[in-house]
Formats: structure tokens, sequence, C-alpha cells
């Protein structure tokens, strides 16, 4: 089925419809190959997004669409199938990216200062998932390119396991299967369907507002955005 998608996809982007067609979502699931094989389609462009490092296919409004598609009367794809697949998908995409974060870690905490590679930013990214870990892994489901790299980002900084996958099973869940119920409820509202990326969007934005708001008051006082020496730089326990 890998291959199948990957064929699909590979004749969107050759036809006249281009990236264009690739992000669209219902040409995808409708006009392509992979109209014989929606649920299988929908699964792996997840875990290709999620967790292959592939930041450009149409996440959010994939699921949406596969959630409108559920709600025909002939539908390709149960919704009582879809929802716990998705959701499932979506969990173990991020936790393929994890660890591909695990395993080039240790060779960029052992790298050499350079041009554009500082030491410091592993060890600051190490102190953010610490500290704000969950709440990003939760919110960071719902913008595109940032759930692609954050697993990824969280495997690098070595964030303690239990901790991410705890997290990343609430987002996996809030993500793959929330979005895709909205769109079996709501995908006949025309403004939704139009806009469901830029609608999640917001609603994240909103949600770190007064994060964003208090590390800019920071940076423009001078103050450091991590309170204490022991917030930037990890212990050795801490990285284990």
């Amino acid at each position: 089925m890998v291959a199948v998608t990957a064929l699909a996809i590979t004749d969107v982007l050759a036809s006249s419809s281009g990236i264009k067609g690739l992000l669209d979502p219902m040409h995808l699931l409708t006009e392509t190959w992979l109209s014989n094989a929606v649920l299988p389609a929908i699964l792996v462009i997840v875990f290709i997004e999620t967790g292959l490092l592939f930041p450009i296919l149409p996440g959010d409004s994939l699921l949406f669409t596969g959630g409108m598609l559920a709600a025909y009367t002939h539908p390709p794809v149960s919704i009582y199938v879809l929802l716990p697949a998705a959701a499932i998908t979506a969990i173990l995409g991020d936790q393929c990216a994890y660890w591909i974060g695990r395993a080039i870690g240790p060779a960029l905490f052992h790298k050499q200062d350079g041009r554009f590679f500082k030491q410091r930013y592993i060890t600051e990214t190490h102190a953010f998932f610490e500290k704000h870990g969950p709440k990003t892994i939760i919110l960071g489901r719902f913008v595109p390119i940032v759930r692609t790299f954050m697993p990824v980002l969280a495997g690098v900084s070595q964030m303690e396991y239990r901790k991410f996958l705890t997290f990343d099973i609430v987002g996996g869940i809030a993500w793959g299967g929330g979005i895709t119920i909205l769109g079996f409820w709501l995908g006949n509202v025309e403004f939704i369907r139009n806009h469901v990326e830029a609608i999640f969007m917001l609603i994240v934005l909103v949600s770190i507002l007064p994060g964003i708001i208090s590390v800019a008051k920071k940076l423009r006082n001078h103050e450091p955005v991590l309170e204490t020496e022991s917030d930037v730089v990890p212990t050795n326990e801490s990285l284990r």
C-alpha cells in the first residue's frame, strides 16, 4: 500500500495540478488511484507526514475530508474504523520520528560548534521540552510543519520517553480522532470545510499567545528566556 500511495502522489505531482493537487485531499481521495483504498491511503499519508519528516502533506484537511467521506450514505470507509485507526497511526508516526531524533541526537551532542550550529541550541531545546514539552506536543499537532518536526526535536533533545509517549497519546487522539470526527459532523458546512487548517492554527495561536507575549517581553528587556542556568544546561541524569 505504501508503494501504491507513493505512485499516486507521484502521479499527482506529474500532472498539471502538481503540488496544488497533492495538497487537495478531496482530489487525492476521490480522483486518483487512492479512491479505491481510502482508509489505507489516509493512514499511509498521515504516517509519512508525522513519522518520516515529510511536512508538505495535507494532514488536517486530509483527516477532515476522511471524516466527511465517512458521513456519506455509502461511505468508502466507516467512521468507526477510521476514527481509532487515524489516532493510532498519528501516535505511531510520532514514535518513529521521536526515535529518529534519539538516533541522531548523540552525534549532535558531540558535534563541535560551527557557523550555523551551536551546542547551546541542543541544550536549550532539551530544556524547552523538559519545561514546556507536554503542551508543545499536544498543541504542535495542530500546526502544519511543526507536527512533523516536533517529535524529532523531542528525540534529539532526549526528552524523557515516558513523558513524551503519555502526552503524544493525548495529542494523537485529539488530532487524529478529533479532526476526523469534526469532518464527520461538520463536513457539510462549507466555511469550515474550506478553512479547517486556518481555524485550527488560530485556536493554537490563541492558546500559546500568553507564552509568546512573555518571551517577547523578556527578549525586549534582554532577560534570559529560561530563568536559571539549570533550566538551560541539562544534567547527565536528565539526558538518560
